[in-house]
């Protein structure tokens, strides 16, 4: 059964705040305990309060969301997202701070690949010595 969802900001001019948590939570693909979190820490606040108390946002927060849903993926730690979007916020260029955190996942990534392929060769260098002990139980003497 569809659920019919409130009409979009765009019906009642563009900042009108009619989205509640929930709403927000089944539009963006984001839990409401992580939008809460995220209203905590700063990135994303509503932009009212309902009389019930209830937390409303407009429908750009949706591309708010999609944002932090594509950094966090990345692994770009929250600091650092908070700064992304202070930039985008202000209507300035951040084109070379989104290359910067990207070029520096890259880099991370490839200092894990090369761990990885490390760990990898020294586990195969212990299965080419490897002797089996013929089912017999080695006691360790302490």
């Amino acid at each position: 059964m569809a659920v019919a969802l409130p009409a979009a900001a765009s019906d009642h001019g563009p900042s009108a705040p009619n989205l509640r948590i929930g709403e927000v939570s089944r539009r963006s693909g984001v839990s409401v305990k992580t939008i809460r979190f995220y209203c905590d820490q700063g990135l994303i606040q509503p932009s009212t309060r309902s009389e019930g108390g209830f937390r409303l946002f407009d429908a750009a927060i949706l591309k708010d969301l999609a944002i932090i849903r594509a950094l966090r993926a990345m692994d770009v730690p929250l600091p650092e997202l908070a700064r992304i979007l202070e930039v985008r916020r202000s209507g300035v260029c951040n084109c070379s701070v989104l290359k910067s955190s990207i070029s520096a996942k890259m880099d991370s990534i490839d200092q894990r690949i090369a761990e990885l392929a490390s760990m990898k060769e020294e586990l195969g260098g212990l299965l080419q010595g490897w002797q089996d002990c013929g089912g017999a139980k080695v006691s360790v003497a302490e």
